[in-house]
């Protein structure tokens, strides 16, 4: 099997100092890529690519920038530019969600408005500054991890629509832009063991008194466990590179499953579905 290569296709990963941004930006960097990645905390994003720098070949550079901030922003995309020379890959990564805004009638308006900035709008900004460079350089591909929240109702006030909007916005770029050579997709991740996931776990054990959150949140997965971080950076690897050349404006569902099945203990106890077929 031909190794994917990002040699000549420099990229900018956002929100890229831990979790889901961190492993995207050293799985780039292993294949050979130049990646910017940023973060708020300019101490933060710097660690993080002096470290990457040191175990790969790729060259990361760190950039503080709130990517709710169109200054900022713009300053990220030039500062990138002016680095590599020009850019090829942007991933829409930075995003986030408050345990309060769990529910419509628990979501206050500055919160719903905060999530909108963060998982919607500041995708929108870097995909407006980040266009000319790429027409420039003859054509990219545009990668905004979304969330499976945004493809089913499973709750989170404000994050859902946000990243339900963002297959809009992916598909109209797609579309708009793909004469240019422009490609947009969405990488919908489910349930991936990041040390936030690890913590959410944790708090709603505390808060329902209950000791069995992880393993009721297993029971909608098929495959028995939860995503890894380099399960959803070897996706947006393939996205990134011409290997898939011929695919924009869609919806890649990294969940294990969790989105076209029912929970597993409902599989069991209704259809059986533990009880294997006989050995031939």
């Amino acid at each position: 099997m031909v190794e994917l290569s990002l040699a000549d296709r420099p990229a900018i990963v956002t929100g890229a100092s831990r979790g889901i941004g961190r492993q995207i930006a050293t799985t780039f960097a292993a294949a050979g890529g130049d990646v910017a990645i940023c973060s708020r905390s300019y101490e933060d994003v710097e660690s993080v690519a002096e470290q990457i720098t040191a175990e790969h070949d790729g060259r990361v550079i760190p950039v503080e920038c709130d990517v709710t901030n169109a200054d900022e922003v713009a300053n990220l995309v030039d500062t990138a530019i002016e680095e590599f020379g020009d850019l090829r890959v942007l991933v829409n990564n930075a995003g986030g969600s408050v345990e309060s805004a769990d529910l419509l009638h628990r979501c206050d308006e500055e919160t719903y408005e905060w999530m909108l900035e963060l998982n919607l709008k500041a995708p929108y900004l870097l995909a407006r500054e980040v266009l000319p460079a790429m027409i420039a350089a003859g054509g990219g591909s545009m990668i905004h991890v979304g969330s499976v929240n945004g493809l089913f109702g499973i709750g989170l006030a404000g994050y859902s629509e946000a990243k339900s909007g963002l297959l809009a916005l992916s598909r109209n770029i797609a579309t708009h832009y793909g004469q240019y050579g422009i490609r947009s997709n969405v990488l919908s991740a489910g349930t991936i063991e990041t040390q936030n996931r690890k913590d959410e776990m944790e708090n709603t054990e505390e808060r329902t008194a209950e000791t069995s959150a992880r393993d009721r949140w297993l029971d909608q997965y098929p495959l028995g466990r939860f995503g890894r971080p380099e399960e959803v950076a070897d996706t947006a690897l393939f996205l990134a590179t011409e290997r898939a050349g011929f695919i924009t404006g869609e919806n890649i569902v990294v969940d294990g499953g969790l989105t076209v099945s029912l929970p597993t203990s409902f599989q069991n106890e209704i259809y059986q579905a533990n009880d294997p077929p006989a050995e031939r």
